[in-house]
């Protein structure tokens, strides 16, 4: 389990051990970060846990403890859309931690927090463009769609037309005052004028959205008969996606007209444990704020093979420069 030492709390741990109880033979986290559900995985009785993660600085973090887990614990370097092929093996369980960690935002030279001014990176992996590689070359239309679809920016012109006015920009407290100067004054309580849009641009320079997908067609894949897949995510659009998708693969999403033709599906890839997402009690939002908007999907794999994933049906914001 984690300590109070951590630098990333995991959320929902609780809840989620106790929704895929008992846990037993060999889970993988595809979102390994601080180790705080790999832990929790091992201390409820996991056989062996697989850790991925696209960050290489994690796992320089978790070499101090690591290796008292021994060969109960492995780490690969990677994405999670290709949990699968770096498993190597069929498994019982997938967890999945969508988003950025607390330990990422308080590392300023990574470049993610408008709290903390610093490079304009977001690069969660270390490779590709930066943020500041996009915003300095994308049109004024590019940037105003990734505002509007990936953070639900509803002032997403009014910044991207600002953002091009100020190029170059190289650095966050930059881009965090050019968002600032476009919006009014946050009332108390509220967020900060920059969330949405850091949000939009990190979801940008990550492929985050491609990757889900992707990552829970691995999932599909990788699950053994009976394993279980646990995704724990951060706002509506990820949901939204994760939603979908148990829906879509346990033949559960409903909604078809009896005078409609019927449509042929595939066996139902998932059995789904809970109606509805599990949130935070009141107890883990005092301790720990970020856990405010998360949810948690569990779903259970069957013995029907995996099937085909259409993005489109999962509700997939697409820029209009990638929807050919």
């Amino acid at each position: 389990m984690s300590s109070a030492s951590d630098p990333h709390i995991p959320v929902l741990l609780g809840p989620l051990l106790r929704a895929v109880a008992p846990v037993r033979g060999t889970w993988v986290d595809g979102t390994f970060g601080a180790g705080g559900y790999a832990r929790g995985l091992l201390a409820q009785g996991a056989d062996r846990v697989i850790g991925i993660d696209r960050d290489p600085a994690v796992f320089a973090m978790a070499a101090v403890w690591a290796g008292e887990y021994g060969d109960r614990l492995r780490l690969e370097q990677g994405t999670f859309s290709d949990l699968d092929k770096l498993a190597g093996e069929p498994v019982d369980g997938v967890v999945l931690d969508l988003g950025v960690s607390s330990m990422q935002l308080d590392q300023a030279e990574r470049g993610f927090s408008f709290m903390r001014d610093g490079p304009l990176d977001m690069r969660m992996g270390g490779d590709g463009p930066t943020a500041a590689d996009l915003l300095n070359t994308a049109p004024e239309q590019v940037i105003a769609d990734v505002l509007y679809l990936y953070g639900e920016e509803r002032a997403s012109r009014r910044i991207a037309k600002a953002i091009v006015a100020a190029r170059p920009l190289s650095r966050t407290g930059q881009l965090s005052d050019i968002v600032s100067g476009c919006l009014p004054r946050p009332k108390p309580g509220h967020s900060h004028p920059s969330t949405r849009t850091f949000q939009a641009i990190r979801i940008w320079v990550n492929d985050e959205f491609g990757q889900l997908v992707a990552g829970l067609a691995a999932a599909e894949r990788a699950l053994r008969p009976g394993g279980q897949l646990a995704v724990v995510s951060f706002h509506s659009l990820e949901d939204r996606i994760v939603k979908r998708f148990m829906q879509a693969r346990s033949n559960s999403a409903g909604g078809s007209s009896r005078y409609a033709p019927e449509v042929a599906q595939d066996a139902p890839a998932f059995t789904l444990p809970f109606r509805r997402a599990i949130g935070p009690d009141e107890g883990e939002m005092a301790a720990n704020p970020r856990a405010r908007s998360a949810l948690l999907r569990v779903g259970i794999r069957s013995s029907a093979p995996a099937g085909r994933i259409d993005a489109a049906a999962l509700g997939l914001p697409v820029l209009p420069e990638r929807r050919a």
